[in-house]
């Protein structure tokens, strides 16, 4: 059985799924994934540090919210 893996914030600042307020999302749950594709972005100061799986698979969910402060070391989304 392959494992779950989750991808983390390497670094602390606000969670954002879109690359910008009026576009899609970068990903949605059940979207599959590569290794490298960009699935959020981290702001911290009005720099924007792009968020990419470290892994292929797909989206199983994401566990934090749009907009919401992250700590590095948190995960954002599971992958399957």
């Amino acid at each position: 059985m392959e494992e779950n893996k989750t991808i983390i914030s390497p670094i602390p600042g606000v969670f954002y799924r879109k690359p910008s307020p009026d576009q899609e999302v970068f990903v949605n749950e059940g979207d599959s994934v590569k290794a490298g594709d960009v699935i959020g972005l981290v702001e911290v100061m009005k720099n924007y540090y792009e968020i990419k799986a470290e892994a292929d698979g797909v989206i199983e969910s994401f566990l934090v919210e749009e907009e919401q402060l992250l700590d590095a070391g948190q995960e954002i989304a599971k992958l399957k």
